[in-house]
């Protein structure tokens, strides 16, 4: 049965070596010497270098993508509130990714490797989640659209690229722009009232 403890312990290495190198610069040997076991050890828990990579992200985003994807399971709750909650689990999320990569020694090309690998987690970890409110949604008749997985991917995408402010710069002003344009086209294209969703664009609590 695996070792949670040491399993933490293999992560907190990488976080840790992450600091002073780029991932590219540190070995699965470095990482072990860091956590305090054996090369050998590493492997029952990963496959490779970029696994760990991956579980690190995963281990990271933890808290607010699984109370996204508990709203799928809140009925009760207008879907529109639910997407709203979707909004701020994606900024906490980049929030929380922008904080840590500005500890992290990388060059701009493993920048956008991670930045990369940072939203495509969080796309597949939220779509079924929006998917499915977007579809509860439909059947209750509140929002009208044919593609309710299409339309999750899409918003998740333009959130993704525009929070992270990687591979599209821009200021905290264009970002809200672009943010209100992306609510004006959920409106037109779901078929509820000009300004039903104009709370979206709004900072909400913590989720």
């Amino acid at each position: 049965m695996p070792d949670l403890k040491k399993y933490d312990r293999i992560l907190d290495a990488l976080q840790q070596l992450l600091e002073d190198e780029t991932i590219q610069n540190i070995s699965v040997s470095d990482i072990a010497r860091k956590a305090g076991i054996g090369k050998g050890s590493i492997y029952y828990y990963f496959p490779s270098k970029e696994a760990i990579l991956d579980a690190l992200i995963e281990r990271n985003y933890e808290k607010p993508l699984k109370t996204a994807k508990n709203l799928a399971s809140q009925t009760e709750v207008s879907p529109f509130t639910r997407m709203a909650m979707i909004l701020q689990a994606c900024r906490n999320s980049s929030d929380a990714f922008l904080s840590q990569d500005n500890t992290v020694r990388a060059n701009a090309q493993e920048s956008a490797f991670l930045h990369q690998k940072y939203m495509n987690h969080l796309i597949a970890e939220l779509k079924p989640s929006l998917t499915e409110i977007i579809r509860q949604g439909i059947e209750a008749g509140e929002i009208h659209f044919e593609y309710p997985a299409a339309l999750a991917e899409i918003v998740l995408i333009v959130l993704a690229v525009k929070l992270n402010n990687t591979f599209l710069s821009a200021t905290a002003e264009d970002s809200e722009d672009t943010i209100r344009g992306l609510v004006a086209l959920l409106e037109r294209g779901t078929g509820v009232p000009e300004g039903t969703l104009n709370y979206l664009t709004l900072p909400s609590v913590d989720v």
